[in-house]
């Protein structure tokens, strides 16, 4: 039973995806992809809050996979990031756009979790 829930919360989690990085999308006026800039922190940041929960308080094995690897690996999006970053490489001057891109999601990313699991931690 727990595998279908997870991928049921998987697909709750790329609905979720969907639907935040739509709402960004309309309201950014830059060339910056920032819907996925948005998801990935977001989602780093709750996998940090629940992974620092578990640590600290203990927690089903169960609700760690539905919600970490079910939910919130369908909310966050490693491939989209890339191909985001290939497309910003397109001509000479988007290169430091690109690496902007990748860069930045990769160390908000990893600040988030790491945030979470300070907030979480005793």
């Amino acid at each position: 039973m727990t595998p279908l829930v997870i991928a049921l919360a998987g697909g709750l989690g790329a609905a979720a995806r969907f639907v935040i990085d739509g709402v960004v999308a309309r309201r950014n006026p830059f060339r910056f992809p920032l819907g996925t800039l948005v998801v990935n922190v977001t989602g780093s940041l709750l996998l940090g809050l629940l992974t620092g929960a578990v640590i600290a308080y203990g927690g089903a094995e169960e609700l760690q996979l539905i919600l970490g690897t079910g939910f919130l690996g369908g909310y966050t999006t490693f491939s989209t990031a890339s191909v985001e970053a290939v497309r910003l490489a397109v001509g000479a001057r988007a290169l430091a756009l690109s690496f902007a891109h990748a860069a930045g999601m990769l160390v908000l990313s990893l600040a988030a979790a790491g945030l979470g699991l300070w907030l979480t931690t005793p």
